[in-house]
C-alpha cells in the first residue's frame, strides 16, 4: 500500500471511528456517513479527498475497515467504534471453539486481573488465527497471543458478533477464558 494510501486509511479511521466531529462529519447510528459530506468535511479542513481515493483504500486495504453502500453514495468503518453516536447492530453469531487476542506483554498483569475490555471502543476485538493477533499486539510493544476459550463462553451466553471484514467482537472477556504462553 502506498504512502497516500495508509495516511488516508488512518485518517478514515480516525473519523469514521473515533473523531467525525473532528472535520464536522455526522454518522448515523450505524457508523455510515455520506461520502460527498466526507469528502466536502476534509476538504474543509485541508485534507486532500475525493471518491477514487476513497474507493481505492476501501477495496485494496488488507484489513477491509471499510465498507461502501451498495449505492456508493456511503462509507462506514466495519467495526472498531469509539463514537458515541455509532451502534452497529451486529447479527449474533456462534463463535469456533478458540479465537485470539493480540496485546503487549507489558498488559498481561492487568488482563489477567480483568479480562480484556474494550477501552474507548464498543467491543473487544478478537481474530481467528495466531498469525493476525500478533500482528495486532506488535502495534503495542513485545507481543503475546492470547487464546480465548470462545466456544465455552458461548456455551455460558455470552454473545458473540462478527464485523464484515471478519473480526470477532464481545463485549467482555473475563480472566477465567484466557490463556496464554508468557
Amino acid at each position: 500500500m502506498s504512502k497516500v494510501l495508509i495516511e488516508t486509511s488512518k485518517f478514515l479511521s480516525y473519523v469514521l471511528r473515533h473523531e467525525p466531529q473532528s472535520i464536522g462529519l455526522s454518522l448515523d447510528t450505524e457508523g455510515w456517513a455520506s461520502v460527498d459530506a466526507l469528502i466536502a468535511a476534509a476538504v474543509q479542513h485541508g485534507r486532500t479527498l475525493d471518491r477514487p481515493l476513497i474507493e481505492q483504500v476501501v477495496t485494496t486495504s488488507e484489513k477491509k475497515r471499510f465498507a461502501l453502500s451498495a449505492d456508493g453514495s456511503s462509507i462506514r468503518a466495519v467495526q472498531g467504534h469509539s463514537a458515541d453516536s455509532v451502534a452497529i447492530s451486529f447479527e449474533e453469531k456462534a463463535p469456533p471453539a478458540v479465537l485470539y487476542h493480540g496485546t503487549a506483554t507489558r498488559f498481561l498483569e492487568s488482563i489477567r486481573a480483568q479480562g480484556l475490555l474494550p477501552g474507548s471502543r464498543h467491543h473487544v476485538h478478537l481474530s481467528e488465527d495466531v498469525q493476525t493477533a500478533t500482528n495486532v499486539g506488535r502495534r503495542y510493544g513485545k507481543p503475546v497471543v492470547l487464546a480465548i476459550a470462545a466456544g465455552a463462553m458461548h456455551d455460558q451466553g455470552i454473545k458473540f458478533f462478527q464485523a464484515q471484514n471478519g473480526v470477532w467482537l464481545t463485549t467482555h472477556v473475563p480472566p477465567c477464558f484466557l490463556s496464554s504462553d508468557s
